[in-house]
Order: structure tokens, then C-alpha cells, then sequence
């Protein structure tokens, strides 16, 4: 069976520490999009990793982990991020690299940092790590796949002067920057088909004969809905699909095979990176916050940047359970909002003095006020609790309170930060 693990809002939902729970019981874990631009957390026996390419599955003997074809393959980045584990007592993991996935250069990073420069004040906040340039030269047909690596020299050297030509231009008139030195460039093509020689393969026919055998496969998404450039906070989004829909594009599968699509969902509001935020809340209340969640405080994994903080927003999180076509929710990070008498909860949007619950395009969300409803804290630490019937009552509340919000069955609660930490709800579909 084929499970999507996918965000419902800005990401850092905790996606991670689910991809990494349920890969326990799954043969093989699949990115399906994204690069090396946001990070997955993970804590398990092995300590606490910060993964940003390869899946969160990796820990596990029995697991083979791919990268797909929808992925901006940064491939000095896998192979040190695959040394990284083993240097940590990790067992080398199986991976499988898609031979059509398509290769970060870097010149995309370097063209990424020149134009947020460029950009100054009006800036995307991007991670400058190269995303938005790659995903543009993937679709002006201008990138080079895996496979071209293993042209012959001159098949390779022509596409890499018709693409020097064309960066130059912009290189060395708009940025006022060095031209890309052909040569270079060949050179270090060559160095990543060696790195990658390994593990290359067509993923998408291994992943389709394994559906043909029965086996238990996971998607794992990157960032959430409001970070999808068609249904997120245009233009303050990332660069590729983060819907569970387009895993069945970034892992060459049928889509029809998506049985189960988990969406993650966290008990307040966090964000990195610029864009429209309702519910957001700033000073000692955010500081407060922020410096209690997560699994060591509400910082970036990628970047280290403080993360923005906010109060759950019902109205993003109902509408991003509903993109992504959720079955399930996994509520993370609950424990973190023991220390409130009292928990705000954004219900709605008020825009133009009328109050919406539909979540709306950028340029009316950029006047929504957030309509609030509070609910009544429980005091008390809830971690180390396995059933959910232990839980405080006001806790129990406001879990089922979120639930009839966002209108989809809360089948997992998070209540700490370890693999193990989760409270499985039976019977609520």
C-alpha cells in the first residue's frame, strides 16, 4: 500500500518524526519533491539528525529509500549527508536515486543568493539554496537530468555551452557577476556521475513492481499546502507541488495507488520565510512559545532561523487537510502548550468587516484579521502518556475541538519529541 506523508500549512508541521515512526512498519520511503531547502527532524537511538535530502526513513535495516524523480538533486549534498549518518554509528541506508531526477547545480545557488541580493527588502526569504533557479531551468527544458551524465563527452559538452551561453548573459549584464567557465563545469558533471554512478537506477519501475508485490511504501512530502506554488501563499511559496497528488508524479507511480494520505498537523501555527500568516503573534507571547516548542525550540532546521509563531489557524489547516485530500491527521507538538490557562484558537477570518471560514487567494488574505475562540488549557505535562483516555480533559477538548474544525479524523497526537512518543486514536473515522 502506498501512504502519503504530506504538511497542512507552512511546514515544520512534523513530518519527519512521522515519515520516521511509520516507516517502521514500511519497505521503502520515497522524496518525491523538494531539495536540501528544509530539514527534517528526526530523534531516535541513533541521537538527533537534521535530514534535509534523504528521507526520513534511513534509521531502519529493512528499509530502501529513494529519491525521486521530482526531487532538485543536490548530489555532493546526499553523499554528505549519507556520510554523515554512518560517521553517527548509522548503518550505511539503502538508497536509490531516480536516473531522470534532475541535478542543483551550483550555479543555482549562486544565481539564488544574486537574486535576493538583487532583491534586497523585497526578498523571498529564500533558503538560497537554489530551488526556485533549478525548478525554473527544469521547466524552460535547460536542466540536466542524472542520465545526461552518462552521455557521451561531446552529447554533454554541447548542452553545457548552449546553457553557459545563456546564464552568462544574465551572470555577468544583470548581476555583474563571473561568467560560468565551461571547462569547470564539465569537470565537476563528471565528479557527480561518479557520486552518483551507485545508486542510480529507474525508481520509477522499482517502485512499481514493488506496489505489484505488496509492498508498504510512504511518500514523504517536503514543506506543506501554503508552501504549493498553484494553492499556497503565491508568490511567498516553493518552487515544486508539495500536494500528496504530485507524489505520484515525483515517484513515477499511478496516482490511483495513493491509498492513505497523512497530513500533519501542528497544535499551533509556526512558519520560516516570509508570506501571510493570520494568526501570528509577536513579543513575549511568541518568544514564550517558540522558546518551549519543538523539540529544543522553534528555529529552522535548514537555516537556524527563528520560526514566526502563531495560535492554530483552523481556517489554513481545514483548507489544507482538504487540498492535500487527507484521511488522516497526525496532530504533533501538543505537549508544548501545557503551560497555558488558555489556548487561542483562529476560527475564522475577518475581511472587510465580514468573517470567512474559506481560506482565501494572497491578495485578500493579506487583509484577514484573525477571529478568535478560547479555549481552556490543561496545566499539566502530558509526555509520556500512551493512551488517549490519560489525557487531561481539556486537552482531550481541544484535540476534538480541532477535529470537527478541520473535518477530518485526528488518528495520531504527538505528545513529545522521541519516535515513540504518540498516542494512536482508534475508532474516530
Amino acid at each position: 500500500m502506498v501512504t502519503a506523508i504530506v504538511g497542512a500549512n507552512w511546514g515544520d508541521e512534523g513530518k519527519g518524526k512521522i515519515t520516521d515512526m511509520l516507516g517502521e512498519k514500511s519497505d521503502i520511503i520515497v522524496r518525491f519533491q523538494g531539495g536540501s531547502n528544509a530539514g527534517h527532524t528526526i530523534i531516535n537511538n541513533y541521537g538527533k539528525f537534521a535530514l534535509h535530502l534523504l528521507p526520513s526513513g534511513v534509521f531502519y535495516d529493512h528499509t530502501t529509500s529513494i529519491i525521486g524523480n521530482g526531487v532538485a538533486l543536490n548530489i555532493p549534498y546526499l553523499i554528505q549527508e549519507i556520510n554523515s549518518l554512518v560517521e553517527r554509528g548509522v548503518p550505511k541506508p539503502k538508497i536509490l536515486v531516480s536516473n531522470r531526477a534532475q541535478i542543483l547545480m551550483p550555479y543555482h545557488i549562486k544565481f539564488d543568493e544574486y537574486e535576493e541580493e538583487r532583491l534586497g527588502k523585497k526578498s523571498f526569504g529564500s533558503t538560497k539554496s537554489g530551488i526556485a533557479p533549478f525548478y525554473s531551468d527544469k521547466y524552460a527544458k535547460i536542466g540536466f537530468q542524472v542520465s545526461e551524465l552518462f552521455a557521451d563527452e561531446e552529447t554533454l559538452r554541447e548542452k553545457i555551452h548552449r546553457v553557459a551561453e545563456q546564464k552568462n548573459v544574465i551572470l555577468v549584464h544583470l548581476y555583474k557577476k563571473d561568467p560560468i567557465n565551461e571547462e569547470e563545469l564539465f569537470q565537476t558533471l563528471m565528479e557527480y556521475r561518479d557520486m552518483v554512478e551507485p545508486y542510480a537506477c529507474d525508481t520509477a519501475a522499482f517502485l512499481q513492481n514493488a506496489i505489484r508485490e505488496g509492498k508498504n511504501i510512504l511518500l514523504e512530502g517536503q514543506l506543506g499546502t501554503l508552501k504549493d506554488p498553484d494553492f499556497g501563499i503565491y508568490p511567498m511559496v516553493t518552487s515544486s507541488s508539495t500536494l500528496a497528488a504530485y507524489g505520484a508524479i515525483g515517484a513515477g507511480i499511478p496516482p490511483y495507488e495513493i491509498k492513505k494520505i497523512v497530513t500533519v498537523v501542528k497544535a499551533y501555527s509556526s512558519a520560516v520565510g516570509a508570506g501571510e500568516f493570520v494568526s501570528e503573534i509577536f513579543g513575549d507571547e511568541a518568544d514564550e512559545l517558540r522558546r518551549r516548542g519543538g523539540d529544543g525550540g522553534e528555529f529552522g532546521a535548514t537555516t537556524g532561523r527563528p520560526r514566526r509563531m502563531g495560535w492554530f489557524d483552523a481556517v489554513a489547516s481545514r483548507y489544507g487537510c482538504k487540498m492535500q485530500g487527507a484521511t488522516d491527521v497526525a496532530f504533533t507538538v501538543l505537549d508544548v502548550l501545557g503551560y497555558l490557562d488558555e489556548i487561542p484558537v483562529c476560527v475564522g477570518y475577518e475581511i472587510d468587516g465580514k468573517v470567512t471560514k474559506e481560506f482565501p487567494t494572497t491578495i485578500e488574505l493579506a487583509k484577514a484579521k484573525p477571529v478568535y475562540e478560547v479555549l481552556p488549557g490543561w496545566k499539566q505535562d502530558i509526555r509520556g502518556i500512551k493512551t488517549y483516555e490519560e489525557l487531561p480533559e481539556n486537552c482531550r477538548k481541544y484535540i476534538e475541538f480541532i477535529e470537527k474544525e478541520i473535518g477530518v479524523p485526528i488518528t495520531m497526537v504527538s505528545n513529545g519529541p522521541d519516535r515513540h512518543d504518540i498516542i494512536y486514536r482508534e475508532g474516530v473515522k
